[in-house]
This record gives C-alpha cells, sequence and structure tokens, in this order.
C-alpha cells in the first residue's frame, strides 16, 4: 500500500482504542427490554447506524452484570462472527450504544475522523474478510482487528474526504427511501388492482374464474443444457431467466446450446407466452412467473421451465403480474409436492391453479398502471446503482491518496 507524502500507513490499534461486548444472561428477564441500546452483528450490515435501527434493549443492570459496555458516538462497529455476508462488515454508530462480543467496537479520539475509517474500511470489506481466512482461522478476533492497516491522512484532509463521501451517502439514502416508497406503491397498486377490490373508472361487472388449462396450454419437457453435433444452435430461456424477471426480452439470453428440430418447434418462445419455475427449495419459490414480451428466435425453453401458451385474448402487461397475487402464491404453495430439499410442482397440478381475472380492455387499463410502476421502480434502481458505483470509484481514488481534495 503506497501513499502520498504527509499521509501515513498504521494499524487500526495505533490510531484506535478496540474492544468489545457482551450479553446479558437470557435467564435474567430483569437484565433485558430497558433503555440501553444493545447491537448485535445481524445489524451491522455496511451502515450507518441510528436509534431507529435499535432492535434490542438491555437495561442497566443488565449492563452492570454482564461483559456489555458502553460506547460512545461515533463508534465503528466491526462484525468479527456472523453467518453469511456478515463477517467483515462494519457500521458507524451515531449515538451512544452496547455491542454483543460478536462486534468489534473501534474508538477514536479527536486526532481521527470516524467516517474517514468507516468509509475506508468499507472499501477493504473483501480484503478483511480474506485476512481472517489467510490467518486460518473462520472468524475475526480482536487481535486481527486490532492489526488491520489504514491510511492516515492529516485530520483536516480526513475531514474533507468524509464530507465528499457523505454527498453519495446522502444522494444514496434519499433514492433507496424513493425506490422503497415506489416499491410499496406498486405492491400497494397490486393488492388492489389484481383482486378487483379496486375497480379503475369506466369499468364494472363479475372477473372470471378459471383454472391454467381452461386458459392455455401447459407445457415442460424443455430443451437441455447440452451442446450435440447434428443438431442446431439454439438460445436457452434458463430457470434463473424467468425467476430474476416479469419481462423476457431477446437480447437478455445469450447461453447457446443445441436442440433437434422437434424440440426447436415444440418449445419456442412467443410473445405472451408465461413460463414458471416449476421446482426450488422452498414451497414459496416454486412457481415464479415472467412473460416472453416479444417474439424471440432461434430460442427454446429450458426442461427446468413450464410453459403456458393461451388459447384466450389476455394483455401482455397484465400476464406479468396477475400470477404474483396472494391467491395465486397460496395455491402454487400448496400445490409444490417435495420431502424438504427440492419442492416441485407437476404439469397437471399447474392446470388446476385457478386465476381471478377481467376482461380484455380492463386488463389493459391494469396492465399500464402496473407496467408504469415498474418502470420507475427501474429507473430508480439503475440511479441507485450508478450512485454506488460512482462512490466506489471515488472511494478507491479518495481513500488511498491517488486523488488529493484541496484543504482551504
Amino acid at each position: 500500500m503506497n501513499v502520498p507524502e504527509g499521509w501515513d500507513i498504521k494499524t487500526v490499534q495505533e490510531i484506535a482504542e478496540v474492544t468489545s461486548g457482551g450479553t446479558p444472561s437470557r435467564k435474567k428477564p430483569s437484565y433485558w427490554n430497558g433503555t440501553v441500546p444493545w447491537i448485535r452483528t445481524t445489524e451491522v450490515q455496511n451502515c450507518v447506524l441510528y436509534e431507529t435501527d435499535v432492535q434490542e434493549y438491555i437495561s442497566e443492570e443488565g449492563l452492570k452484570n454482564s461483559s456489555a459496555k458502553l460506547v460512545p458516538k461515533n463508534t465503528i462497529l466491526l462484525a468479527m462472527i456472523g453467518q453469511g455476508k456478515t463477517r467483515g462488515q462494519v457500521a458507524l454508530l451515531k449515538f451512544k450504544a452496547t455491542t454483543n462480543q460478536n462486534c468489534a467496537a473501534i474508538i477514536f479520539d479527536e486526532n481521527q475522523e470516524p467516517e474517514f475509517y468507516y468509509n475506508f474500511l468499507l472499501a477493504q470489506y473483501k480484503n478483511i474478510r480474506n485476512f481472517s481466512n489467510s490467518a486460518g482461522q473462520s472468524n475475526l478476533s480482536g487481535a486481527l482487528v486490532k492489526s488491520i492497516r489504514v491510511t492516515v491522512p492529516p485530520l483536516p484532509e480526513q475531514k474533507k474526504i468524509a464530507r465528499i463521501l457523505s454527498t453519495w451517502d446522502r444522494a444514496i439514502e434519499v433514492t433507496e427511501k424513493l425506490l422503497n416508497n415506489s416499491q410499496q406503491q406498486k405492491k400497494a397498486l397490486m393488492q388492489q388492482l389484481l383482486t378487483g377490490k379496486k375497480r379503475l373508472p369506466g369499468f364494472s361487472g363479475e372477473w372470471e374464474t378459471k383454472t391454467l388449462r381452461e386458459i392455455g396450454e401447459i407445457k415442460s419437457a424443455g430443451v437441455d443444457k447440452k451442446i450435440i453435433d447434428g443438431e442446431k444452435p439454439v438460445r436457452l430461456l434458463n430457470f434463473t431467466d424467468v425467476f430474476n424477471r416479469s419481462f423476457i426480452y431477446s437480447h437478455q439470453l445469450n447461453h447457446w446450446v443445441t436442440a433437434p428440430e422437434s424440440k426447436i418447434s415444440g418449445c419456442d418462445v412467443r410473445i405472451g407466452d408465461v413460463f414458471f419455475t416449476p421446482s426450488s427449495e422452498t414451497r414459496d419459490e416454486a412457481g415464479i412467473p415472467a412473460v416472453a414480451a416479444e417474439n424471440i428466435d432461434q430460442c427454446c425453453y429450458s426442461y427446468h421451465v413450464v410453459r403456458l401458451r393461451f388459447t384466450e385474448k389476455w394483455d401482455l402487461n397484465f400476464k406479468a403480474y396477475v400470477f404474483t397475487t396472494s391467491q395465486f402464491r397460496r395455491q402454487a404453495y400448496m400445490l409444490a409436492d417435495g420431502s424438504g430439499q427440492r419442492y416441485v410442482i407437476s404439469q397437471e397440478n399447474f392446470r388446476k391453479i385457478q386465476v381471478t381475472f377481467p376482461n380484455y380492455d380492463e386488463q389493459i387499463a391494469i396492465g399500464k398502471i402496473l407496467k408504469a410502476a415498474e418502470s420507475e421502480i427501474e429507473i430508480l434502481e439503475k440511479k441507485l446503482s450508478c450512485l454506488r458505483q460512482e462512490k466506489k470509484a471515488l472511494m478507491q481514488q479518495l481513500l488511498t491518496g491517488k486523488r488529493r481534495v484541496q484543504i482551504n
């Protein structure tokens, strides 16, 4: 690690106090549900923590009779132990709190800017995780945290860098809130419009209920993920292409395999076809839908996918959402057979699933509203992704001194 003139490289223990917390006995009810915030590693998720984020509180008695310690505002918490991605994640604490023993608490004095080091450790997430692996440990320890090497610019430069990065943080936070609001609004619209609880102006009359067997043809037995001499090359519409999307477009499919003529003609992908994931490790994720938004040439669906080809006239946008209602999801859940490792909905069970729907004109009106709501979400997701990438690039430059800031 090279740094510019005037900067230094030190270990965390050279510039901060490193401590950890504890957990009061769960057998003592009087130790819990008090007024002292208590942070667990599950809350340490590469984020800034506010009092509204606190999930559990301990009492003063619990604090006194355990190894839990009250740490000051602007302490950096680092998860030493945790499931999945938790180990190595950090949080900047914006209030006094206690922590459990799985968090390292890094406490700075007035000669350092905690927000600078929060961003530095955030940028070093992967390296910190690898640090424990290279030391032959599955978890981090207090000793390893103390030995983490960090860049140390002059304090005025630390503060300026922290201010610049906080501008991106605010923009990211605002966009995250807008995205969450849009997602909640879309969810509410779907609950109202797809169930008939809320009717759009100009529409009345009863909705119909039919089985999938009555509205189209259910078919599976798709193409395998193989390349065989003598067969024709085709693109494969795979499980993940369905699971991760509402609409499927041709440019998204780039997995090439081969298939015989019989499969190419029988397993093709046309505009308006709805595809389902017939199996999953959990019942909740069996029967997830996506609709083909266009005719997709030189493409076949995978044998891991079920196709519903309509024999009735339905609106394309409406198709993308009607199979996500709680009514449909409940049926898919109940019809998924399995032993606990894999749950599968058979073709025959798919044909039994019922769906309730309005006439074609009302489908069009509902579909337009829900598609517009989804488009708004996609715009915000792209904006959020761009902001995060911009901040990441800026962090790589500013936190290493490759790009210097002007100090007034």
